[in-house]
């Protein structure tokens, strides 16, 4: 539905990185409150000066409801993998060219940009 990305976060006839999340790589269960509160933490210093919590785009979109426009590995992939995204994902394109902004890497590891999924998945 409308913009979910493919499942690696690459077109079909793209090159797949193998660094990419996978579906496979993520185990959602119930909402972790303390991950979450690391994320917000993470989004007060990192995100919020381009990302608003409504659906309201800045620079970048707006963070309300996000996990229900994105799958959780699309998101992963644009936190850590931010070029490998905007050179193959068509929505990351698509995006760029309505927000006119490259989104830079934050140099998120892997546990920090899985503590913003979480806090993304309480909007």
């Amino acid at each position: 539905p409308g913009g979910s990305g493919t499942a690696a976060g690459a077109n079909e006839g793209s090159t797949v990185h193998a660094d990419l999340f996978t579906a496979a790589d993520l185990n959602l269960g119930d909402i972790d409150p303390a991950l979450a509160e690391k994320g917000k933490i993470t989004y007060d210093v990192k995100c919020q000066a381009c990302h608003t919590l409504t659906d309201k785009r800045v620079v970048g979109p707006g963070w309300q409801a996000i996990t229900t426009k994105r799958k959780p590995e699309w998101i992963m992939n644009m936190i850590v993998h931010t070029d490998a995204m905007l050179e193959t994902d068509a929505e990351a394109q698509k995006m760029l060219e309505e927000c006119l902004v490259r989104m830079p890497n934050q140099n998120l590891s892997h546990d920090e940009a899985r503590q913003v999924l979480e806090f993304m998945r309480t909007l």
